[in-house]
């Protein structure tokens, strides 16, 4: 897969299938096309792209002047074009680059660049995701855990437990953290911080526990096992990724149907047969609502407006970057800082807070009124003074 961030390419591929042929599940099919389907070969979802016959493509007719119209789909990329877009990193080592780091340095590098994210110890908060909520092993068991009764333990779904596979995280963290200075860790140090987050989900490498002690290299790295890398279907790796794709959705049984290339319909209402399982909720639902359900018709008491608490705002929303130098952002209490953004004049202060600079977002991803939240950019700079 590529990854486009140096150049927008729009694709018109779309527009083209819709111009050729339309994609259709269900429906009465010309004569002309149905004699056409032997040679059209499934989509990469199992699904059958008509060809034209006759002005029509399946059921549908087309316009044949746009059909025949040129569609210009640009040129071929050079290799040198595909080579500064093609930042991933495979599971079989393609684009993983030589380096190391220990797990201990990537303790240091995490509290440094991670933890206003993403909590002491991959815990998460603050809305964004955790890395690690205990052994990686025993976490992975709970994925089969079924919601079926009240307050049941569902599964947990976190990188050691549910990615497949380590190279998607050292491609994104290398790629695109820590937010907002994406792509300023070196690749000893995307090592360093891949060993840590090993170290806290309690894997192991090899047979050996990942420590504070391990140091991680490209060796090492190839030879991860995840406990879920064999979790998801169709198999998507390796040379025959998109023909397992292919067969895996043409292939109408695996949603309770029959197989499209025998020339059944493929299943689209009541697809669930008798080999397929289905657990259902004990006790017709859940009826210990916290709170109870009411149905009072009866008007909300008006509520008593309180004064706004710009610092407990602050807290909420803007600490995580402005509370610390890790995150590139100037940090309240920095004079020298906040002093040259005042110097532009309060109505650009406001309006750039407001509509969002650089990797912040508009009011800092809050959604305080902008009243409100000049109140939060007037308590930083009176508390920076």
């Amino acid at each position: 897969m590529l990854k486009l961030d140096r150049k927008l390419i729009i694709s018109i591929s779309a527009v083209a299938a819709m111009t050729i042929g339309l994609s259709a599940c269900a429906g009465e099919v010309s004569p002309n096309a149905k004699s056409s389907l032997a040679n059209t070969k499934a989509s990469i979802d199992g699904g059958v792209k008509y060809p034209v016959v006759n002005n029509m493509t399946g059921p549908y007719h087309v316009n044949p002047q746009v059909a025949k119209e040129k569609i210009n789909l640009g040129r071929v990329p050079t290799k040198n074009e595909i080579a500064a877009w093609d930042k991933d990193v495979m599971p079989d080592g393609t684009g993983l680059p030589e380096g190391s780091g220990s797990a201990e340095d990537g303790a240091d590098l995490y509290d440094e660049k991670c933890v206003m994210c993403h909590g002491d110890f991959g815990s998460g908060g603050g809305g964004y995701p955790a890395l690690s909520k205990g052994n990686a092993y025993e976490l992975h068991k709970t994925l089969t855990n079924q919601r079926n009764k009240p307050d049941a333990e569902g599964p947990v779904r976190e990188f050691g437990s549910y990615w497949p596979q380590a190279s998607t995280l050292f491609a994104y963290i290398k790629d695109g953290m820590p937010h907002p200075m994406s792509g300023t860790l070196t690749d000893d140090e995307v090592y360093a911080l891949v060993a840590y987050i090993l170290d806290i989900n309690e894997l192991k490498i090899d047979g050996k526990l990942v420590d504070d002690d391990y140091v991680l290299n490209r060796k090492e790295f190839l030879k991860i096992k995840m406990p879920n890398r064999n979790g998801f279907e169709p198999n998507i790796d390796g040379p025959n990724g998109l023909k397992n794709v292919r067969a895996f959705y043409a292939n109408a049984k695996n949603f309770g149907g029959q197989n499209l290339n025998q020339g059944a319909v493929r299943c689209m209402t009541n697809c669930q047969k008798s080999t397929v399982k289905i657990v259902r909720i004990k006790n017709g639902g859940i009826h210990d609502f916290h709170p109870p359900m009411s149905d009072v018709r009866d008007l909300p008491a008006k509520k008593v407006v309180q004064s706004f608490d710009a610092k407990k705002a602050y807290t909420t929303n803007c600490a995580m970057c402005h509370a610390t130098d890790g995150m590139g952002a100037p940090v309240m209490g920095d004079k020298v800082a906040w002093g040259a953004i005042v110097d532009e004049g309060m109505d650009t202060v406001y309006k750039k807070a407001i509509n969002g600079i650089n990797g912040m977002p508009p009011k800092g991803g809050s959604d305080l009124s902008n009243s409100d939240f000049k109140l939060v950019v007037d308590y930083i700079i009176k508390s920076s003074k």
